[in-house]
């Protein structure tokens, strides 16, 4: 081997060295300013506070007779203003993929013109229009028929 590779070499072998010595100085500085307390990890207390802020915000309900529960509440009626907030509120509550928003009459106004037949078969069986579209029943197939038209009543209520 030359003397040049042997130079080459050592000197690899000294930075090499140096930066190990250096990663290790690191490791030590960091574990001695993190320290080896763990009386916050045992707390109770904080404990509870991460839990409650990772927990899911929602279930999925796969079960197959499930439906939502605000489109046929137990006395038989049906809520339209819950139907609009679980199923119709995500595009009609934000304007989303051109759907005109509760309370905004100028959108609503031709709609409402047509009449509640129109807008109930709109709803129900889905409409694509020159500002947006509107799927069937929401997206949510299992909404009732008349679920779906108690929210477009509770909306055409709302935005007259």
């Amino acid at each position: 081997m030359s003397q040049q590779d042997s130079a080459f070499f050592r000197t690899l072998i000294i930075v090499l060295g140096a930066l190990f010595v250096f990663f290790i100085i690191i490791i030590i500085a960091a574990l001695y300013v993190v320290g080896d307390d763990d009386t916050a990890s045992n707390d109770p207390r904080i404990q509870a506070k991460v839990m409650a802020q990772i927990e899911p915000v929602g279930q999925v309900n796969t079960e197959a007779g499930a439906t939502m529960a605000s489109a046929a509440p137990a006395g038989g009626a049906v809520d339209g203003a819950g139907t609009y907030q679980s199923a119709c509120f995500a595009c009609h509550g934000t304007g989303a993929a051109g759907a005109p928003k509760v309370g905004d009459k100028a959108a609503w106004a031709d709609r409402i013109k047509q009449g509640n037949d129109t807008l109930y078969e709109h709803a129900i069986k889905g409409f694509q229009g020159k500002a947006g579209f509107m799927p069937a029943k929401g997206g949510n197939a299992g909404l009732s028929d008349a679920a779906v038209k108690a929210a477009v009543d509770h909306m055409v209520s709302n935005s007259q």
